[in-house]
């Protein structure tokens, strides 16, 4: 598939950082958790978005910018609170075990790439051990990584946009 240049963009925002999970799940609702905290310290003209559970809704947030750094909750056989930063291009790129919306994002991505539409995407995926039902809080693993992942986060949207961390 055809992966968009910056000159095929015309009139898109530069960069979106985009928080996805469910905060009534715990530990699956780490990248809204990181998008709340990085709303009012992101680098001057990188927007910030709670996408919530991710799915189709997200397609038109994908479709506005040039590129998007993604953060969302993995379950996989690292320990909670490993950070790893994924550079997908189609959706068998992402990891196998995505959490509650994986079906949704992986659509979401199948989608845009058939259409020729799918940005620059870093995803940084965040191991978690489980997803708890019915609990808004993070477990002390997942909080522990929480400002190491906000500084990588701040860096790299720092680099690709070109502006300063405010």
């Amino acid at each position: 598939m055809h992966q968009p240049t910056g000159r095929e963009y015309p009139g898109k925002k530069p960069l979106l950082i985009l928080g996805i999970g469910n905060l009534l799940m715990g530990d699956e609702g780490v990248g809204v958790h990181l998008a709340k905290q990085l709303e009012h310290v992101a680098p001057e003209g990188v927007d910030v978005l709670d996408g919530g559970t991710g799915g189709f809704h997200l397609m038109s947030w994908f479709e506005g910018y040039k590129k998007v750094i993604l953060i969302d909750a993995t379950l996989d056989a690292h320990e909670p609170g490993t950070i790893r930063l994924i550079r997908p291009r189609f959706a068998s790129d992402f990891p196998r075990a995505m959490s509650t919306h994986d079906i949704g994002l992986k659509d979401v991505v199948e989608s845009m790439l058939l259409l020729g539409t799918l940005p620059e995407i870093h995803l940084f995926a965040v191991s978690i051990a489980a997803i708890q039902p019915m609990q808004v809080g993070l477990s002390p693993e997942i909080e522990d990584c929480l400002d190491p992942l906000s500084r990588i986060v701040l860096d790299l949207a720092g680099e690709l946009s070109g502006a300063s961390v405010r």
